[in-house]
């Protein structure tokens, strides 16, 4: 068996059998894998402390013929503190699912893990609004899985755009004022701009944004429905995302 070593985020963790876990881990070097730890369940264990949601660490990995299986590893942090605060938790969960809906198994995404990780570690530390920094990550998903929205030059006939009232759904970025508004959404301009803004900014400085709450709806509405949309399932936190928002 190859042995392998990498970082890595459990996004997912099931009970198996009598003693072990299966685990969905985000890793650096592999994308997302599914691999079995034998006996984490016991407290005693050394792989206890490293097997729980949202642990982010080194692990040390058997590739067999079927699933990975966890050796060993080290913390390098933990995001459990989330799991302590309803509206952290709602939001790290949500990230891990759109992480899991998104992406096959094996499917390595060195971009998206940076920016998952990044986005991790700012709702940890409180230091942006949550809803805002999740609305920039839902866009880098969207770019980085081959969804991007393009906000510079109208989808249909690819002229320069400074600003736009209408976003196509069907082909993901904006349109002008000539061409025709269809299997899409209209929105307001400042709601056009601040997708933009999000979109090209790192996640870091989203905190720079202020917005109104129409254009905060807006951008709910636009990003919930393309995701919806495209991947493999809708994802089922939106809809605690939606009960925290009210």
């Amino acid at each position: 068996m190859a042995l392998i070593e990498s970082g890595g985020v459990i996004i997912k963790a099931q009970d198996y059998k009598e003693n072990d876990k299966l685990l969905w881990i985000f890793t650096e070097k592999m994308g997302k894998i599914t691999a079995i730890a034998k006996g984490a369940k016991k407290s005693k264990s050394k792989l206890f402390s490293l097997t729980h949601p949202l642990c982010y660490g080194d692990y040390l990995l058997f590739k067999g013929k079927g699933l990975y299986r966890l050796s060993e590893g080290k913390i390098r942090t933990s995001f459990q503190t989330s799991l302590t605060d309803l509206e952290k938790l709602t939001y790290a969960s949500y990230l891990c699912e759109l992480i899991d809906i998104s992406l096959q198994d094996e499917e390595e995404n060195f971009n998206l893990y940076k920016e998952f990780i990044t986005c991790l570690y700012l709702i940890n530390t409180e230091a942006i609004s949550y809803e805002l920094l999740i609305r920039a990550f839902e866009l880098k998903l969207l770019k980085y899985t081959g969804y991007g929205l393009r906000f510079d030059n109208c989808v249909f006939c690819k002229n320069k755009l400074s600003v736009s009232n209408y976003i196509s759904l069907r082909y993901f970025g904006g349109v002008c004022d000539k061409c025709p508004k269809e299997h899409g959404l209209y929105i307001n301009k400042a709601t056009y701009n601040a997708l933009r803004f999000l979109n090209n900014t790192s996640l870091d400085k989203v905190y720079r944004l202020t917005l109104t709450e129409e254009v905060k709806e807006e951008l709910f509405k636009v990003t919930s429905f393309i995701i919806s949309s495209v991947y493999s399932r809708k994802p089922k936190s939106l809809e605690m995302l939606k009960f925290i928002k009210e």
